[in-house]
Formats: structure tokens, sequence, C-alpha cells
């Protein structure tokens, strides 16, 4: 089973995102159902590990908290493979990654090797036109989405396909604990 843990997008949020979907060329763009904020991602475990991780994660507890998205980018430099929506600094979002992180961790799953830069994947790019690219950058720059609440962090598979990935919620796990800096 693959597996990542996320924070799911609300209903006008998404459709925020997905107006600004558009005008670059050739870009796989993220359907509603495949819009979420990645806070680990773990890959392909076996049904033990699941179970392990599972309870893992059901032990975390958080504050629950509102975010902002904010901002476009990519992810490629010279050769874009993708654009997202960025996220307002937030430290609650900072603690939650953290604490999911230490609890994969905790029952053996192997480091994720990429630095936690919170975003929210709206389009997989295959040799785009930089110039397009540009453009889309330079006119949503300005992105930003009403303030949510987040009250729940979920465990999703992840299935691919030739249309992309689909993705299943698995478990949610409510947060609204007490934020200690002592506890990351």
């Amino acid at each position: 089973m693959r597996l990542f843990v996320a924070l799911s997008l609300p209903r006008t949020v998404a459709e925020s995102l997905m107006l600004i979907q558009g005008g670059v060329p050739g870009a796989r763009w993220q359907s509603r159902e495949q819009l979420h904020l990645t806070l680990r991602f773990i890959g392909e475990v076996s049904g033990e590990d699941v179970d392990a991780i599972d309870d893992a994660l059901a032990g975390i507890v958080a504050p629950d908290f509102s975010l902002q998205l904010h901002g476009v980018g990519q992810f490629g430099n010279k050769q874009p493979h993708s654009l997202w929506a960025g996220v307002r600094d937030n430290p609650a979002l900072d603690h939650l990654q953290r604490k999911v992180d230490n609890a994969i961790r905790r029952v053996g799953q192997p480091q994720d090797q990429h630095k936690f830069t919170p975003h929210v994947t709206l389009a997989r790019l295959k040799h785009p036109d930089p110039d397009k690219v540009v453009e889309w950058l330079k006119y949503h720059a300005l992105y930003t989405s009403a303030e949510f609440e987040v009250g729940a962090f979920r465990l999703y598979s992840s299935l691919l396909t030739s249309d992309g990935s689909v993705y299943r919620v698995e478990e949610d796990y409510p947060l609204g604990g007490h934020y200690d800096e002592t506890d990351d």
C-alpha cells in the first residue's frame, strides 16, 4: 500500500484553486479530489506497517489551527515539473508536521529526504513552454485563499493509474490538543 499523510482542503478553498488552473499547455491539472497539503510522504508499506503507522498517528496530540494558502510557485527550476500554491507561515502547521514525521520515523519508516515545503500541488508538467510557466507564475503570484480551520489530518492511500493518482482516505485523526513547543 502506498501511503501519505495530508490535510484535506475545504470545498471553497479547492474551488478557488481550480479557478487558477489553466494557461499552461500540456499541464496535467489536479482534480478536486487530488488537491491536498502533504505533511509526510510515506511510500509503499506492508499491512503490518500500516497498522503501526495508524497507531502512531492516532497518538498525536496537536491543536487545531487556522491556515491560509498564499502565493504560487514551481518545482524544477529550469526544467519545471510541477506548479503549486504556497502556504502562509504557520507555526502550528510546522508543529503538526514535525509530530507526524517523528511518529512515522518511530515506527521504522525511513526519514523523508525532502525538506518540508508546505504547498498544494496544482499541476504536473512535462516539457512545458518556459514562457507560459513564467507567465502563469506572474499572473497568479498574489493568489490568496480564504483562511480556513484545520481540525484533523488524514492518512491517504494512493493508487497510480494512467490517468494520474487516485487517493483514498484511510483514516482521519482529529486535532484539538494543546500546543507545547517542548513536545516537538
